[in-house]
Formats: structure tokens, C-alpha cells, sequence
């Protein structure tokens, strides 16, 4: 069925601002360039992408009976932050299985960021070592399984959303909805740039724009350092959610693309890339970023504005999915 009649529990303000970076398009010299503001969708805890997501999800956890989320994510993970916000706002509890998926030094990475903010809204939050995957992992088996053997009720909610069945909807609806704010502004995003690690943000933005048949690309800017995984899954997710809305066609090869080149050596590690993206957009546009996604997803639109593979005459989006509190884990890059 359409997107629009799947259940949404309310956790946005409404749809997301778009404006224009103009300061940033006149710097790199072509392509006009403009943000849809994902951090900035919500009063829950400083909101982002997942948000967005856990709308399709709390009605679900609901009808099913459940009193407790329970997702998996990495320490500083924006999604387990997210939701913590939302079971906040549903009444349910929530417990968050924390690993260790990026080796990085500052001795605050745990107490500092999204986690304190889990802490702060009453999340049960479980410090786990264990490297970076976005499949799904022993430890947050045995959190579902603690709740039950307490006597509660959980649902299980994949690393950002995104192996969950409905995980791909709220973004398709996000294409929905820019369709509606590119009427408003008079301007036709021909190319979309989104960070992609977990998937479903961007699964769900290639679903959704399919049924609307007009000529833009969806560029993914893999943050994952595991390229493959990323793209099967991207693809994987989005022909599910194409499915669910009813599409009625096959996803082609060519709406699924995924890059490489801007994510370094390994998950959650800034690159010099990474720096000088987060610097240039804060100091032209007094826009703030982070050093795990979206420093490397602006790193990407940089390079393809400059190398031309963005053409000038593109009006390009780019997707802003939050994350700011873990800049406060990286402090010390900016010293």
C-alpha cells in the first residue's frame, strides 16, 4: 500500500527544512547545493534519521504489546540514542546494547555524547565489547532474552532500524515528502548525497523516489569501510520497502549506487577528508556535522562538486541525518 497509509507514531515536528547552502555553493564553484535538515526534525533529543524511522515502529511495538525497545548499536550510536528518545515519549522502557565498534582513545568516548544522553532518558544501557557489524549480534540476542526471563515484552529493533521489515519506510516517505517541498520552493533536487552504513535511509529514499519516475540519482556515501556489505544491503532493504509500497516494478541495477572513497580504513574513524569537511561546512554555513557520518557523506559531495561529477547545473540535496552529540567523543581532533 502506499507509504502514506502506514500508522506513523507522531515524533516529528512535520516535514524537515530544506534551505540552501549558499555560501558552500559559491565556495566549491558549481553545483548549487542544498541541506534537508533531518537534525533538526524533532524535539526528542536532538532527533535524526532514526527518528524518522521508529515513527513506522512504535505503532508496530505497540499493537504487539510490548514494553520495552531494545536495539544495538556502537557506543556513541545516534540510533540507540534515538531510540531511547522514543520510548521515552511512547511510555516504554528501552535497553540499548553498546559496543565497542570503533577503537578510538578519548577516555570520555563512553560517558560523553549520545550515550550520556541514553543515560539521561532512563535507558538501560549495556557496555558490550565487540567489533563493528551491522548484522545482528549475540549480545543483543541475550538483551531480548534478559527482558523476557524479567517478565516484559520486547521488540527488537535492529542496528539503525535497518534489518527491521518496516525500516525502509520512513525515508521512503522522506521522498514523499521532499516531492511536496520541491513544489514549494520551485526547485528539482536532481541529485540526492546520503551517508550509508546500515542501510535503510537510503534504501528507503530509492523506493520511494522510484514511484515518482523522474531522473535523479541517489547517491549513498558508504561510512561502513565494508563496501560490499553495504551495498547488498542498501539494495537488499530498498527493493523490500519498494515492495511494501506497492511499486509495482523491479528496482533497476542503476537506481542502487553506493560509493566509495571517502570512509577510510575503518568504521567511525575520521580521515583528513572527514576534518576538512566538518571545518568548511561549520565555518561558511555555521553548520555542524559529525566525524562518523556525515563528515564523510560531505566529504563525498565535496570531491563530486569539484570533480565535475556533480555538474554545475545540478541542484543538489544533501541529506543531513544528525549525529552532533558525538562530536563530543572526538573533542580531541579540534583542540
Amino acid at each position: 500500500m502506499p507509504v502514506t497509509d502506514f500508522e506513523r507514531y507522531p515524533l516529528l515536528f512535520g516535514p524537515s527544512p530544506v534551505h540552501l547552502l549558499d555560501r558552500l555553493s559559491g565556495h566549491l564553484g558549481g553545483a548549487r547545493i542544498w541541506a534537508k535538515r533531518e537534525d533538526c526534525n524533532s524535539g526528542l533529543a536532538f532527533g535524526g534519521n532514526k527518528t524518522r524511522k521508529l515513527e513506522y515502529l512504535i505503532p508496530d511495538a505497540l499493537r504487539q504489546g510490548a514494553d520495552t525497545l531494545v536495539s544495538i548499536g556502537g557506543v556513541q550510536s545516534n540510533h540507540t540514542r534515538q531510540v531511547a528518545a522514543a520510548a521515552a515519549k511512547a511510555g516504554l522502557r528501552a535497553v540499548l546494547v553498546q559496543e565497542s565498534w570503533v577503537d578510538w582513545p578519548d577516555e570520555a568516548n563512553d560517558k560523553v555524547g549520545n550515550i550520556l544522553l541514553s543515560r539521561v532518558m532512563g535507558a538501560d544501557v549495556r557496555l558490550v565489547r565487540a567489533g563493528f557489524g551491522i548484522g545482528f549480534k549475540d549480545s543483543w540476542h541475550q538483551a531480548l532474552e534478559d527482558v523476557r526471563a524479567a517478565g516484559g515484552t520486547p521488540y527488537a529493533i535492529p542496528a539503525g532500524a535497518s534489518g527491521h521489515p518496516l525500516g525502509g519506510l520512513g525515508f521512503a516517505h522522506w521522498a514523499f515528502e521532499l516531492e511536496q517541498q520541491e513544489r514549494e520552493l520551485g526547485v528539482f533536487f536532481d541529485t540526492i548525497v546520503v551517508c550509508s552504513v546500515t542501510g535503510s535511509t537510503q534504501a528507503g529514499m530509492i523506493a520511494g523516489f522510484a514511484g515518482q519516475d523522474r531522473p535523479r540519482r541517489v547517491l549513498g556515501i558508504d561510512a561502513s569501510a565494508k563496501i560490499a556489505e553495504t551495498r547488498a544491503q542498501v539494495e537488499k532493504i530498498a527493493r523490500h520497502t519498494a515492495e511494501l509500497i506497492g511499486l509495482g516494478r523491479d528496482l533497476r541495477d542503476d537506481e542502487v549506487t553506493v560509493l566509495e572513497g571517502w570512509a577510510g580504513d575503518a568504521y567511525g574513524i575520521p580521515v583528513q577528508s572527514t576534518l576538512d569537511a566538518i571545518r568548511l561546512t561549520g565555518r561558511l554555513e555555521g553548520m555542524i556535522i559529525d566525524p562518523v557520518y556525515e563528515g564523510k557523506s560531505m566529504a563525498g559531495l565535496i570531491d563530486l562538486v569539484r570533480s565535475g561529477d556533480i555538474p554545475k547545473s545540478s541542484n543538489v540535496l544533501y541529506a543531513h541525518l544528525g549525529g552532533q552529540p558525538a562530536l563530543n567523543a572526538y573533542s580531541s581532533l579540534f583542540h
